[in-house]
């Protein structure tokens, strides 16, 4: 082996160890924020019920969007669940996005729904309607079918046909918790003028209960699958996006449950057609207006855990959709690009997006390169066993700390898996998460990243639901 290629191997190393150090000091910091944050809302919590603290008078009605496409397992249980709200004054649209399945039927079906005429304007430009349903029995619930053009043109439907000045988006394979919408809508309220959008944290409905719209049992799944994706989904809600949201950076607000002051996102042109991830492009795209324009503005994040919702349940489904949130986060930070280091956009430029291309998006790069490098650096003698150790310490043990931190955290203060025996598994987990799971997530991550380079062409990829779980 040549000098020069030596010095160039041992120089990917330092680099590898080196944004290992930058990406875990990050986390570092993003957990110490996570739990500050997580201890002002329980302070807060505890000294004011918010469930008293928004009264009808002063709190604004909000319209629930819905989009739905193929959701023919999910469909029915949702809406019941959102017609349960406790919330003073809300309106529920569903947007039937050309659904193949017997979705339409089953909504007709179950909810009586009879065709109106209804006066559409389209403010934020959409494709054609085909038809407007209500029910007699749920006055606050309007349907609107139209051809299949995907989510982000379904969302735009919505906020067309919604009336309120706030719209919350939800899965249409959702479960929200019955005060979510006043855990969510009770930032806003208290700084109106300030706060644009807020989002909350979203957990996974595999394995629990749900009948008749209602979670009645929180288990946990029996595949290992969906416990990998527990110990995934509390780590990534509670660091990151507490952490990011309170030095108000936040770029991701999961389009699972997220809340919108409508004229504003009907000032920035609705939601994108031009991405597979639209909930991160219209946060980006929020910020970037709202920067612009110099106004004063929130976007806040609820560390509570109100929105349950189905994971893959296979690798293939899985594969899909972590490639499609990896093209889509590419295709935010490309739509965006003259933000990044541009010191005009103050913590989104120098921080936020930065954060997003380096450690997010190349993150899965540096790390299956740095473990095929680093290891076979190692067996070549090119770096000694302390050097090695140091990396397998940065790249798995440090990983296993944040996991079962996370776990922790979760556990300590909202309590939703009460058994013992589920948190001792919950943090088993968080370990076995760090070897295999991991390291395929960042492979996938990195197919992503490749397709999205050399096809430039982005396609959803579909997800196959399986429906919530029969009451046993």
């Amino acid at each position: 082996m040549s000098l020069y290629l030596q010095k160039f191997i041992l120089w990917f190393n330092y680099t590898v160890i080196g944004y290992y150090t930058i990406a875990n000091g990050v986390y570092f910091i993003l957990l110490i924020t996570a739990i500050w944050v997580i201890i002002l809302h329980q302070l807060r919590l505890s000294y004011g019920r918010y469930h008293e603290s928004i009264h009808s008078s002063v709190a604004p009605p909000v319209s629930v969007l819905l989009a739905a496409y193929n959701e023919e397992l999910n469909i029915v249980e949702s809406i019941r669940s959102l017609s349960q709200l406790n919330y003073p004054a809300y309106e529920i649209i569903v947007i039937n996005d050309g659904s193949t399945d017997s979705t339409l039927k089953r909504l007709i079906s179950e909810f009586n729904l009879q065709r109106i005429n209804l006066v559409y304007r389209a403010i934020v430009p959409t494709s054609p309607i085909t038809g407007f349903y209500v029910s007699p029995s749920m006055p606050n619930f309007i349907m609107v079918d139209k051809t299949h053009t995907g989510k982000a043109d379904s969302l735009n439907v919505g906020i067309n046909v919604c009336r309120s000045p706030y719209f919350c988006s939800v899965d249409a394979d959702s479960i929200l918790e019955r005060d979510a919408l006043l855990r969510l809508m009770r930032l806003i309220v208290e700084d109106t003028e300030l706060v644009k959008a807020t989002g909350g944290i979203v957990r996974l409905v595999n394995g629990s209960v749900v009948k008749d719209g209602k979670l009645l049992e929180i288990k946990l799944p029996t595949d290992s699958l969906s416990r990998l994706q527990i110990v995934e989904y509390t780590r990534s809600f509670l660091f990151g996006r507490a952490g990011w949201s309170n030095i108000n950076s936040l770029l991701i607000i999961s389009g699972t449950f997220s809340m919108f002051h409508k004229r504003t996102v009907e000032a920035v042109g609705g939601y994108s057609l031009k991405t597979v991830a639209e909930d991160m492009e219209l946060v980006v795209k929020l910020h970037k207006y709202l920067l612009d324009s110099k106004q004063r503005y929130r976007i806040k994040f609820v560390p509570d855990p109100i929105c349950w919702t189905e994971a893959p349940k296979t690798f293939t489904m899985l594969r899909r959709q972590r490639r499609r949130w990896h093209t889509g986060l590419a295709e935010s930070i490309y739509l965006y690009r003259g933000m990044l280091f541009n010191p005009r956009y103050g913590r989104i430029g120098l921080f936020a997006l930065p954060y997003q291309l380096f450690v997010e998006f190349l993150g899965g790069v540096v790390e299956i390169s740095g473990y095929f490098v680093v290891t076979i650096s190692f067996v070549l003698g090119i770096i000694n066993k302390e050097f090695f150790m140091l990396f397998l310490i940065m790249a798995i043990l440090v990983g296993i700390f944040f996991s079962t931190g996370a776990i922790l955290l979760e556990e300590m203060t909202y309590r939703r898996y009460p058994n013992l025996k589920d948190l001792f598994i919950l943090l088993l987990y968080g370990v076995l998460e760090n070897f295999g799971y991991r390291q395929l997530n960042a492979w996938w991550r990195t197919e992503a990243i490749f397709k999205y380079l050399f096809s430039r062409k982005s396609k959803w990829e579909y997800v196959q639901r399986h429906g919530f779980e029969p009451d046993i």
